[in-house]
């Protein structure tokens, strides 16, 4: 755990006031940099921990002498809990959700609330929760045109969610562990600038073609 704190103490001391963090880990190492985390942002900047439902059960790791592992753990924390970026996010409701609303005499559907009328159209959707689902990893989907076969590579779609959320176009997205470069990649699509660092040779190579649009499938 050592290694980690003068890399997280530097990622602190260049964060902007109204930055974010999201640092991605599993069972083994979570107690651990919760606790590091903790004390060099502070207890009172910690924002959620994010469980990252990543896949299904199925595959070698279904083997295991134990309770088969199907999530990560994303510890969210900011810089300044008075000025940090923060765009709420909405996923579109289901359809037995939707089944419970009715076209009015114009045809705009509606619920009842409290006996008044609720408007498909004034809500914004299901808010996120902590615990994410509907993005799966490439241990799941490994045929997707997107993969690299970098080991650690994460979906865009999870990289999409955090970026739109706790930045804003212009703002610049740095990940010093950046690998398969994915975060790059997203930022540039969302009109974000972005830093990557990563110190293998490998890593570097694939970050740079995805981000001069080379495909991998």
């Amino acid at each position: 755990i050592e290694w980690y704190r003068p890399r997280i103490r530097e990622m602190h001391r260049v964060l902007k006031d109204t930055g974010s963090i999201y640092l991605q880990c599993d069972h083994r190492l979570v107690h651990y940099l919760k606790v590091l985390m903790d004390k060099i942002f502070g207890l009172d900047r910690f924002r959620n921990e994010i469980i990252w439902d990543s896949g299904s059960v199925s595959g070698g790791k279904s083997r295991a002498n134990n309770w088969i592992m199907k999530h990560d753990n994303i510890l969210y924390y900011v810089k300044n809990i008075d000025s940090y970026t923060f765009n709420k996010k909405y996923l579109p409701y289901n359809n037995s959700y939707l089944s419970s609303f009715r076209p009015d005499e114009k045809g705009d559907l509606y619920r009842l609330r409290d006996g008044k009328r609720v408007y498909l159209k004034n809500l914004k959707g299901m808010p996120i929760s902590n615990v994410w689902s509907d993005i799966k990893s490439f241990q799941t989907i490994t045929q997707a045109k997107e993969y690299t076969g970098y080991n650690t590579q994460k979906p865009k779609a999870l990289l999409e969610r955090i970026i739109r959320a706790s930045s804003n176009e212009g703002d610049t997205v740095a990940d010093f562990f950046c690998g398969s470069g994915t975060t790059g990649v997203v930022a540039k699509e969302l009109g974000r600038n972005y830093i990557l660092c990563d110190i293998n040779p490998r890593a570097v190579e694939i970050s740079e073609n995805r981000l001069n649009g080379i495909n991998y499938q």
